[in-house]
């Protein structure tokens, strides 16, 4: 098994790790992520990340897998603004997921990776059945010579613990504001443009057209959003229509993106989609005109969205 895994240049001296699903990179990954740099420089030592693909509950209780905050590279694009040095996806197995935590620490961990610390969040757990807790973690480093430090939880000002599972039941119920002050960033979807049914241009309102994300990806309820999209020409505000296009009796959800103030050929480009602002439900209208009428109510109100300071809970670095 150890020769499907991913390799890393010979590393002199050990490597500073830390591990983990990392779903989403919200600010109590973040948090671990600058701690890891850090120490990794105070130790002139490499910073390696290793994290899994798929999720490991899709592969070991699949009816219990979570929709995912971050799918594909999106993920690896957080990680990579963090600073760290390497970052490691394992491919995740039914014989990987057999691993036990020791010898997932010794295997893997320290004879392939050089660790010689370890940083892991409050509650992480690894290994076959998560044994891999941190009182384990710690006695094996104790027997094997290695340094164990845990990073305390990212908290809201309410008190509330940021999490993935807190991310998704933000996205999932329509509060983008919330999610967004967990990852520390709007949330986003990805995807290459791809040709649509050109009404846009009839209805003066031209969109790029992303096909629909992976299975895993969560999406927040269908609607029209006020949006902010990175594109290979640079950001641009917009709006977002997410589900189906009822007034043309279509129920297929799609993403539809009309960008503000920009011109340009975007087929075959991939964007960055940041949700800003849920600002009414999909509807049917009785003509295209009717239709017409509302989609400049809606690039009014998502041009206002897109100026005002977003507001709501806080979260301190620590907790």
């Amino acid at each position: 098994m150890a020769e499907t895994l991913p390799v890393l240049p010979a590393l002199r001296g050990g490597s500073i790790v830390t591990v983990g699903t990392f779903d989403g990179v919200h600010r109590g990954h973040q948090d671990v992520l600058s701690r890891l740099v850090a120490r990794a420089g105070e130790r002139s030592l490499p910073s390696v990340l290793v994290t899994f693909d798929p999720h490991p509950l899709a592969v070991v209780n699949p009816q219990a897998a979570p929709a995912l905050l971050t799918v594909g590279d999106e993920k690896l694009e957080v990680i990579a603004e963090s600073g760290v040095d390497y970052a490691i996806v394992i491919p995740f197995t039914v014989e990987f997921s057999h691993l036990s935590a020791e010898a997932f620490v010794t295997t893997v961990l320290r004879a392939r990776y050089g660790m010689t610390e370890l940083l892991i969040g409050h509650d992480h757990g690894f290994g076959r059945g998560r044994s891999g807790d941190i009182e384990v973690l710690r006695a094996l480093g104790t027997k094997e010579g290695f340094q164990v430090d845990v990073v305390p939880p990212v908290a809201a000002s309410d008190g509330r613990v940021v999490s993935s599972t807190f991310i998704r039941r933000a996205i999932a119920g329509g509060d983008l504001a919330r999610a967004a002050l967990g990852l520390g960033r709007p949330y986003s979807v990805s995807g290459r443009v791809v040709p649509g049914a050109r009404r846009g241009r009839e209805l003066n309102y031209r969109t790029l057209n992303l096909p629909s994300p992976p299975a895993r990806k969560l999406l927040p309820p269908e609607g029209v959003y006020a949006v902010r999209v990175q594109t290979h020409l640079g950001p641009f505000g917009g709006m977002m229509n997410l589900g189906g296009r009822p007034t043309f009796g279509e129920s297929e959800r799609t993403l539809e993106v009309h960008l503000f103030d920009a011109q340009g050929d975007w087929y075959g480009r991939t964007v960055r989609v940041d949700f800003v602002e849920r600002m009414r439900d999909t509807m049917r209208f009785e003509s295209p005109d009717a239709l017409v009428a509302q989609l400049r109510r809606d690039e009014a109100d998502a041009r206002r969205a897109l100026t005002v300071p977003s507001t709501g809970p806080t979260f301190p670095s620590s907790a």
